[in-house]
């Protein structure tokens, strides 16, 4: 079930945030719902105009960090698509 939230907003924010939802692909609706579902999970707004990892992300980064640290899962590096494509069709 769906219910309509009514809030008040600059019309050049609002203007901005269709613009960039938009480029996205997404409607305004989409990204206030986003938000609204990422703060009922993490319980917390973070006003900033620099980019953070959620909790999720870090977490997975850190095992990548510890396979490369351990040289665990690795292949290539690759010097041509070529040589990818071999590797990727002999397994």
């Amino acid at each position: 079930m769906q219910t309509v939230i009514h809030i008040r907003a600059d019309k050049e924010v609002k203007k901005n945030a269709v613009e960039a939802a938009k480029a996205l692909g997404l409607s305004l609706s989409d990204v206030i719902n986003a938000a609204l579902r990422n703060f009922i999970r993490t319980r917390e707004v973070i006003f900033s105009n620099t980019p953070q990892m959620t909790p999720e992300l870090e977490k997975y980064l850190g095992k990548i960090d510890k396979d490369i640290k351990h040289r665990r899962n690795l292949v290539g590096p690759f010097y041509s698509a070529k040589e990818m494509d071999e590797y990727l069709d002999s397994k």
